[in-house]
């Protein structure tokens, strides 16, 4: 796969947020298995926002790397992936 591709933005917006999930694992329940972790994440909703928010920040970090690197279809898969999150994550912050 071409480095700047749209495909490959989009896998890197769909990776790096599970990336950010394991981080968010560590910072705050390493202490914990990581499933129970996932279950109360799950079921307490400012958890799951938290988690969901670090995980969006680290695509945006790869998605102003991929910009100031001039790789703007790659920058574009991952702004695709990003909102395709934040979308869903919004709506559920705000009326769940």
């Amino acid at each position: 796969m071409k480095k700047n591709s749209f495909p490959l933005g989009v896998i890197i917006g769909l990776i790096c947020p599970l990336i950010g999930i394991v981080i968010f694992y560590f910072l705050k329940a390493s202490g914990t298995p990581f499933d129970y972790f996932l279950q109360v994440m799950w079921q307490s909703k400012p958890l799951l926002t938290a988690a969901v928010s670090f995980s969006l920040f680290i695509n945006a970090v790869v998605f102003t790397i991929t910009v100031n690197k001039g790789i703007d279809k790659t920058a574009k898969g991952v702004f695709l992936v990003t909102l395709l999150i934040t979308i869903p994550a919004i709506i559920y912050k705000l009326f769940f």
